[in-house]
């Protein structure tokens, strides 16, 4: 359990997790994610976050093949969410730090989660900054990217931004930086978290970057919590791009049909609605959710223009599967959709109406009213769904240009 040099003196000594799959209970993560922990060994020795306590171990290990724990002298807490935080009451313990810094938020979370007692914790905010010896420490919160007391710390000696779950990936593997790996699987691993878990704080993820380039930080190096950090002039730049597109949602001539079936009858009106949009030249994203989760289908809305839902109606509601994804999306805020809905009934049909409230709440433009069929559809009504495509398929080309 070797450490990574990231620059002279400074180290990732975080954990790999190879099995998680389910992220903080909401988000599947299919390949992993890792627990970044960051060491500078300077006059003063400083240790940033901790790692989930399953995985306390592991970065103790790796601490170790730098400095005996005890050694560290300040703690900085970036951010209290318990994959960062989760080992620190056994870190504390061990090192005895002489400071614990975390910002004004983050002295509160902490002891709202743990007995903080003899804990030696000072606030710190943005603006703030401490010396190490050779090197400074600055600190910048950003509250809510994604909790209140996020926080991120630059190092201006070596161009190192450590900036929490900002441009965070769930990934595990074997590399460290973004320059070590394909840089398409990259982004689909960036945009996947973005997606899911930084999507609806999109405006302070903008006034972060450009808090950050307003204060002319020459930033060579990003470490985030979650994922590979970003060394080269290449990599930084395209990170800090690629947010900002995550942030302005900018859309692409793109739709994305989610949808539930029991006997496959609004299964066939959602391939129906799909031929209409593709007649319109528009990129669609079929996304039966027996075979994707919420997760899956975010990791696409975030730049589509379009999202139709359908459902089979089940006991006078929508089936389960379209409630949670509808409940998922609509905590995410996409801003900016066109929307539709769909669906089949046998006895009473609500679940198309419920669905199009349900978009309706989000914000989305209906430019057409919700279709649903009795049973089976036969071959007009899904002519029917074929012209509902092409409606919205025109309102996508409209609307994009």
């Amino acid at each position: 359990m070797r450490p990574v040099e990231i620059c002279k003196d400074v180290y990732w000594v975080g954990s790999v997790d190879w099995e998680c799959r389910d992220f903080h209970g909401y988000m599947t993560a299919p390949t992993g994610t890792t627990y970044n922990a960051f060491l500078i060994k300077d006059e003063k020795i400083a240790l940033f976050d901790s790692v989930k306590a399953t995985h306390s171990d592991e970065m103790l290990c790796r601490l170790a093949h730098v400095v005996k724990p005890e050694k560290v002298d300040y703690l900085i807490v970036n951010h209290v969410e318990m994959d960062h935080s989760g080992g620190l009451p056994d870190l504390v313990a061990r090192t005895r730090p002489e400071k614990i810094l975390t910002s004004p938020m983050g002295e509160r979370a902490l002891r709202a989660h743990f007995d903080c007692t003899g804990w030696p914790i000072e606030v710190v905010k943005t603006g703030s900054s401490i010396s190490l010896g050779k090197r400074t420490l600055q600190f910048l919160e950003t509250r809510m990217l994604h909790w209140p007391d996020n926080m991120a710390t630059y190092v201006p000696e070596d161009g190192l931004l450590i900036s929490s779950d900002a441009f965070g990936q769930n990934w595990a593997t074997s590399e460290r930086f973004a320059d070590e790996v394909d840089r398409h699987l990259l982004q689909k691993q960036l945009d996947r978290y973005y997606a899911n878990i930084v999507l609806p704080f999109s405006p302070i993820a903008q006034k972060t970057i450009e808090t950050i380039e307003s204060m002319k930080l020459d930033v060579r190096c990003i470490a985030p919590d979650h994922g590979l950090m970003f060394r080269t002039p290449e990599d930084v730049a395209w990170v800090i791009e690629r947010y900002k597109e995550l942030a302005a949602q900018k859309q692409k001539k793109k739709a994305v049909l989610v949808f539930d079936t029991m006997w496959h009858s609004t299964e066939h009106m959602a391939h129906a609605i799909a031929t209409g949009l593709m007649e319109h030249g528009v990129s669609v994203k079929l996304m039966n959710l027996h075979v994707f989760d919420h997760s899956d289908v975010m990791e696409e809305v975030w730049d589509a223009a379009a999202v139709l839902v359908g459902s089979a109606t089940h006991n006078n509601g929508m089936l389960p599967k379209v409630a949670d994804m509808l409940t998922y999306m609509k905590g995410l805020k996409p801003k900016g959709k066109i929307g539709g809905a769909f669906g089949s009934y046998g006895w009473s049909g609500e679940a198309v109406k419920d669905i199009a409230g349900w978009l309706g709440e989000m914000g989305m433009e209906m430019p057409v009213d919700p279709v649903r069929i009795l049973y089976v559809p036969t071959h007009e009504q899904l002519a029917a769904c074929v012209d509902m495509g092409r409606t919205i398929g025109k309102a996508i080309a409209d609307k994009l240009g």
